[in-house]
């Protein structure tokens, strides 16, 4: 019991604490790109801070939605993360980690998010929760897809077992197109997911392209600094989920000190590696047409449906 609870409170310390690091990160590894010195990676923290500070403004034609939905979305994200393998393969809730409920949690976040755009009425608000129902109608199916083909070889749909299997080599399939069919699937989800280039683009505020932007612009003070933080949880979760389920080198199948000292240390080499990556995947391509966003999540879905029947034929 007392390890469970240890564990609980671990995991949350190193997502709460790990998820602006990755915003700072991506953003300092693009002003490199840029020939730009950047700020410091540890600047969300100090705008997290900032923003706890200030009052928040709140339009008089919204409803208790608007204000509920911050702290909604922060806790279906941390939901989430407490069902995902971080630096421990057996986690304390993973009676629960089916992917399923991974899924659907960051779903509640997305749908009470697009509730709020809609709450303010405000024409941007509405045009973002449009856009973003679109793309979470797309990944969604592609996200569950990617990792089930997974979940086959482990006969089993737990986060928990998967990771542990996989880490312990166990039901390895030694053709590797699948495994990579269903990785790029996923990353390009997360991508979708997180409102990261070439889907969406966390650093403008221009009305014809913005997606996840335009369904916060009226958020201001603690509320925003939830979204936010929210945000950077969501980005850490899948970035999780991709190093853990396709690369758990060095994670802790037991409950050892020393163990679990290196499956955390290999946790952020690996999440810091995939946050590098996707600086440099956002100063290489631009932003999409909002039309071939579509083009993009369709690739996803088809790649993870062929990753998902190569598993089958391989094992049949």
């Amino acid at each position: 019991m007392l390890q469970a609870i240890f564990l609980v409170v671990a995991q949350t310390i190193v997502l709460l604490a790990v998820s602006p690091f990755i915003v700072g990160l991506i953003k300092k590894v693009k002003a490199r790109l840029q020939l730009r010195r950047g700020a410091s990676v540890f600047q969300p923290y100090a705008d997290l801070a900032k923003l706890f500070r200030k009052e928040p403004v709140v339009s008089t034609t919204t409803s208790w939605i608007f204000t509920a939905t911050p702290y909604i979305v922060f806790a279906s994200t941390l939901a989430a993360g407490l069902l995902v393998p971080i630096f421990v393969s057996r986690t304390p809730l993973n009676f629960a980690g089916n992917i399923i409920a991974v899924v659907y949690l960051l779903a509640l976040g997305t749908f009470f998010l697009m509730l709020a755009g809609l709450d303010a009425g405000s024409a941007f608000g509405g045009m973002g929760s449009s856009r973003e129902a679109i793309v979470a109608s797309l990944t969604e199916p592609a996200m569950i897809l990617s990792i089930f083909a997974i979940a086959l070889t482990k006969g089993s749909t737990n986060l928990s077992t998967i990771v542990h299997k996989t880490a312990l080599l166990e039901g390895i399939v030694t053709d590797p197109s699948p495994y990579l069919m269903a990785l790029a699937a996923l990353f390009i989800v997360a991508i979708a997911e997180t409102g990261r280039v070439p889907v969406d683009n966390p650093a403008t505020h221009l009305e014809l392209t913005m997606i996840h932007e335009a369904m916060v612009l009226e958020y201001s003070g603690r509320y925003l600094a939830l979204i936010e933080w929210a945000a950077g949880l969501k980005l850490a979760v899948f970035l999780s989920l991709i190093a853990n389920i396709f690369a758990p080198w060095g994670i802790a199948t037991t409950l050892a000190p020393a163990a679990m000292g290196i499956g955390l240390v290999a946790y952020l080499l690996k999440i810091a590696g995939l946050a590098m990556l996707i600086g440099v995947i956002e100063c290489m391509f631009a932003k999409l047409r909002l039309f071939r966003v579509t083009d993009l999540l369709g690739v996803a879905f088809i790649l993870a449906l062929l990753g998902l029947l190569f598993f089958y034929i391989l094992r049949s």
